[in-house]
């Protein structure tokens, strides 16, 4: 077992540990000599590294999704952890225990899979529990569907990170409805369970994540439309205008064109899908980020390139409340000469 995980490193120490390569990328100085860029991960989370020597004779011995033991030293380069790499090598994989270096949602597959049948059964409507009844109950997708992240980096980027997304957005759909009694819960919820359920196609997740070719030439929201045609074939009596209102939803699910919408929500149930999945994968990658960046004691963390800004760490900027009263007692009884000038400095 691994005994040494990301959540575990300090700075100004110098570890020995095994790590998944999530990416390995050749770089250059401004005077040309190269050196190597890369992500390591375990379960607990992943970090830089730089490789600044022996890099012609390193670079050959391991690659991207690789499992490989290294010996460095731990330093914080822009208030975040970064190891640079002495030593490194591969290491076989019947040598690690995968389940060490796959992040996984901290509930139970299981148990979250019960949760969304229970979500499926509270359903008004016939057609639509049959719909999910067929989809739930293919096996590769119930499969998939167990273990699928919910992106690559963004939010919920770990192994069954899909699901707690699906029911997360199910449980916020129930508390706005209360709010909004008018709409219809039937649509809000199986919009909740559809609109994401392509990234069991669009991503790989055997090693670290990725997209698959499909993925990537169809994108998650075809493929969706996909699994709901397939299924619907076996339905011949499904009204015809709710598949175009389920259709919709996963098309507009992301709200404008420029974040990849092809259409815009046109109906207030559309409208609630669209906002209560931006403000969970939101809030969730800010969550995830503040606990990546545990490790160091400053205020705010690294940049956020989804939302294109740094993050405050509440807790941190709260904690250092006596420093700002110190400081201010100190700026009160620190003595200053009457004429501005700075006493006891040499000209």
């Amino acid at each position: 077992m691994k005994e040494l995980y990301v959540r575990d490193l300090q700075p100004n120490t110098v570890i020995v540990s095994a790590f998944l390569v999530q990416t390995k990328d050749l770089r250059y100085k401004k005077t040309g000599e190269g050196y190597l860029s890369l992500i390591l991960s375990d379960k607990s989370g992943e970090m830089e590294a730089k490789i600044w020597e022996n890099v012609a004779e390193l670079l050959p011995l391991f690659e991207r999704d690789d499992f490989v033991k290294v010996k460095g030293a731990v330093q914080v380069f822009r208030n975040k952890p970064q190891l640079t790499i002495h030593r490194i090598k591969k290491v076989p994989d019947n040598d690690v225990d995968v389940a060490d270096f796959f992040p996984h949602s901290e509930r139970d597959p299981e148990e979250m899979w019960q949760e969304l049948q229970e979500v499926v059964a509270s359903l008004d409507r016939q057609p639509l529990r049959d719909l999910f009844g067929l989809i739930l109950g293919d096996p590769e997708i119930a499969e998939r569907l167990k273990r699928a992240p919910a992106a690559k980096s963004m939010h919920h980027a770990f192994l069954g990170g899909l699901l707690e997304h699906v029911l997360s957005l199910a449980r916020l759909a129930r508390l706005v409805l209360q709010n909004y009694p008018t709409l219809d819960g039937d649509l809000v919820v199986s919009g909740v369970i559809l609109h994401d359920i392509g990234k069991i196609y669009e991503m790989s997740y055997s090693r670290s994540i990725q997209y698959t070719s499909h993925g990537q030439l169809l994108g998650h929201m075809i493929l969706e439309i996909q699994i709901l045609h397939d299924k619907l074939r076996q339905l011949p009596e499904f009204p015809k205008r709710l598949q175009i209102l389920l259709e919709h939803l996963i098309i507009s699910h992301h709200g404008q064109y420029e974040f990849g919408s092809p259409k815009l929500p046109m109906f207030p149930e559309a409208l609630l899908l669209h906002y209560i999945d931006d403000l969970d994968s939101k809030l969730q990658g800010m969550q995830m980020l503040i606990a990546k960046d545990a490790t160091t004691s400053g205020e705010w963390t690294g940049f956020l390139p989804s939302l294109g800004r740094t993050l405050l760490k509440v807790q941190n900027y709260l904690a250092n409340e006596d420093a700002d009263k110190k400081a201010g007692e100190d700026d009160l009884t620190t003595p200053a000469s009457a004429d501005g000038d700075d006493s006891g400095v040499d000209e």
